[in-house]
């Protein structure tokens, strides 16, 4: 392996990559590489026209990436790493940089201008090496390079165009496919590294850990220099201040001297959090076997060596029962009654019909800009699953879409269903990834950093918590509360519902600052002064005073040792505790919506009532009641003993 010549070097080293792109992960992983992952914050906004060449912006980029968490961790973290690697990579065709598609129409656009031509990928990669000071003080060295892979595609047709790409895979990928998976169907050939174009060139990253650790030690002169690999570039950089310009020097042998130097006191910049990922969704697979044979019994040999025979005349024999198989087709077809959904809703099929009730197919296709034969196929759909109704072919809401589909109802879940296809469509399309990895396969700290992104992400978590607020906030009685505080409360929904069912409330919610900054997009137009906004993150910083703490949907989002840092905090400073989740059976057999949306692969986890009453119990809280409120969250009242 080439690592090993420096895995000796690193032992004991706190090493830390910059990004949660799950291909990175796996390319450093199999190479034997410990780390820890913190995705960057830095947003992807640099002007591409200020760089003569791409690979000086992908460059660019991973320098960033890589120095803004460098600079973060010692005060957001409280420890400083050794190591931090920072990578970005693009795809460039025609003097064009193509980054990750934003929609399906940007995908269509980049691959087609891909479709049988010879293109190049580049992976920028930054290495920063952090040594701390006995001052407190910390000197960062810089070491940046590049990778070109050429690929060319295959001649695409249509068909196999809208294939892919209705596949999901394009979405979080740069250039609008991943040659790892599906998309090594486009490619004809690739000249270069391979693992450089699904995300990491490991090759040229471990020549460098070889050269830092086995061949050129730094000297503390105050230079940088480069040295060239291959056709690529790589060079060391000196860093003098947080606006100085990097100093260059060739030599045969590239040394480099203490550089940018920071003191942790008085030092913190305002930086943000990324939200988390709400996933539920529906995926199964069946597994169908054949039985062949004249016996009747399968002989089966349990773990322990005993003989099991299970009969299955029964199953032979007689026919499927119309429930079970009703049952088992509705789980196969669900996707595509979700994804009707999803269509009519993002095409404002239900606003239109709102709007306007009693117009025909041919009219409704008009006002939504779609063919008339794909709208009749859509609005027959709609009229299957119960959301609209037809009456002599003229279309018109139901009930049911008037109170949840509707996007200007009090109930509309519009923009949840936008979040769905959107974000976890394309995210459960990789399930099977995320099941043998065990991972999230969403790039989290990529998606957080589009503003527009984020605010749809904003308004699905509004769209639930408006549906949910009023049962959680009656399901107890609070009136011995005067002050509440709602951790991770984003748009207020709940907040509002709390002072509403609780005339003698007052509710601050405390959440990160983008979230307070953009939530006033949320608010009511008669703002209720008792509800205020306070900007922090609920693991770092003070937490607001208050009787009463409201845990809504935050738990289950979290590892544990996240989660015991919340609790303490709230047991040290509140007598009370509102929590509201999906409440797991305590045999796991349901709901499935929990089960399901434990998929997402988050680093947290799905508990029952009594699992949460453990956990609480651990921190000095008792549960006080439990209510099952028939709507999409549960609650528990927590009390200190």
């Amino acid at each position: 392996m080439v690592l090993n010549p420096v895995i000796s070097k690193l032992s004991g080293k706190l090493v830390v990559l910059a990004s949660a792109s799950p291909r990175r992960l796996e390319i450093l992983r199999n190479a034997g590489l410990r780390f820890e992952v913190v995705p960057s914050w830095f947003k992807e906004t640099l002007d591409k026209r200020l760089f003569k060449s791409p690979q000086e912006y992908a460059v660019e980029t991973a320098k960033q990436k890589a120095l803004e968490v460098a600079r973060r961790m010692p005060f957001k973290h409280l420890k400083t790493p050794d190591i931090v690697i920072g990578a970005d990579t693009i795809v460039t065709v025609d003097g064009l940089i193509l980054e990750k598609p934003v929609d399906k129409d940007d995908a269509y656009r980049m691959l087609s201008r891909l479709s049988g031509k010879e293109h190049s990928v580049f992976t920028g990669v930054a290495i920063v090496l952090c040594h701390e000071k006995e001052n407190e003080e910390i000197d960062y060295q810089l070491i940046d390079f590049y990778e070109e892979t050429k690929v060319k595609f295959a001649d695409l047709s249509e068909d196999m165009l809208w294939e892919y790409i209705n596949s999901g895979e394009p979405m979080d990928k740069a250039g609008g496919y991943g040659i790892q998976a599906l998309g090594g169907m486009l490619v004809e050939f690739v000249h270069g590294d391979f693992l450089n174009v699904v995300g990491f060139p490991l090759n040229h990253f471990c020549k460098q850990l070889d050269l830092i650790y086995n061949r050129c030690p730094f000297s503390s002169d105050e230079e940088s220099a480069s040295v060239e690999l291959h056709h690529n570039s790589s060079h060391t950089t000196l860093i003098e201040s947080q606006h100085s310009s990097k100093l260059q020097t060739h030599q045969k042998s590239p040394s480099v001297s203490p550089a940018h130097k920071v003191k942790r006191k008085g030092s913190e910049s305002e930086v943000g959090e990324s939200s988390r990922t709400l996933v539920n969704s529906l995926s199964k697979h069946t597994d169908k076997r054949e039985i062949q044979g004249s016996n009747h019994t399968l002989p089966t040999m349990t773990s322990r060596g005993q003989l099991i025979e299970f009969n299955v005349t029964e199953h032979e024999d007689s026919e499927p029962k119309k429930e079970d198989l009703q049952q088992i087709i509705q789980l196969m077809d669900g996707f595509k009654a979700s994804k009707a959904l999803f269509t009519a809703s993002k095409m404002g099929v239900f606003d239109l019909l709102q709007r306007k009730p009693g117009l025909d197919a041919a009219q409704v296709a008009q006002e939504i800009k779609a063919a008339v034969k794909g709208t009749e196929g859509l609005l027959g759909a709609c009229v299957s699953l119960g959301l609209l109704q037809s009456k002599e072919k003229f279309y018109k809401n139901t009930d049911l879409a008037t109170r949840y589909l509707w996007s200007d109802s009090p109930f509309s879940l519009h923009g949840y269903i936008q979040h769905c296809n959107e974000t976890l469509w394309p995210l459960f399309s990789h399930l099977e990834s995320a099941v043998r990895e065990g991972t999230n396969q969403h790039e989290r700290d990529t998606y957080y950093n589009n503003q527009s992104v984020k605010l749809r992400f904003m308004n699905a978590m509004h769209s639930i918590a408006k549906v949910t607020g009023k049962a959680v906030a009656t399901a107890f009685d609070l009136s011995s509360y005067k002050t509440a505080c709602d951790l991770g409360g984003c748009t207020g929904a709940i907040a509002y519902e709390l002072t509403k069912a609780h005339p003698e409330m007052s509710v601050t919610v405390f959440d990160l600052p983008e979230v307070v900054e953009m939530s006033e997009h949320f608010h009511p137009s008669h703002t209720d002064n008792r509800v205020s906004f306070v900007a922090g993150d609920f693991f770092k910083d003070e937490l607001p005073k208050a009787d009463l703490y409201i845990l809504a949907r935050i738990l289950h989002d979290w590892p544990d040792e996240k989660v015991h840092i919340l609790l303490k905090k709230i047991g040290d400073a509140c007598c009370g505790v509102l929590l509201s989740e999906i409440l797991l059976n305590e045999d796991r057999s349901g709901p499935s919506r929990g089960l399901l949306q434990a998929l997402s692969m988050s680093d947290g986890k799905q508990r029952s009532a009594a699992e949460y009453s453990t956990l609480l119990k651990s921190h000095g809280f008792i549960t006080a009641e439990i209510r099952h409120t028939d709507n999409l969250l549960d609650a528990m009242l927590c009390v200190k003993e």
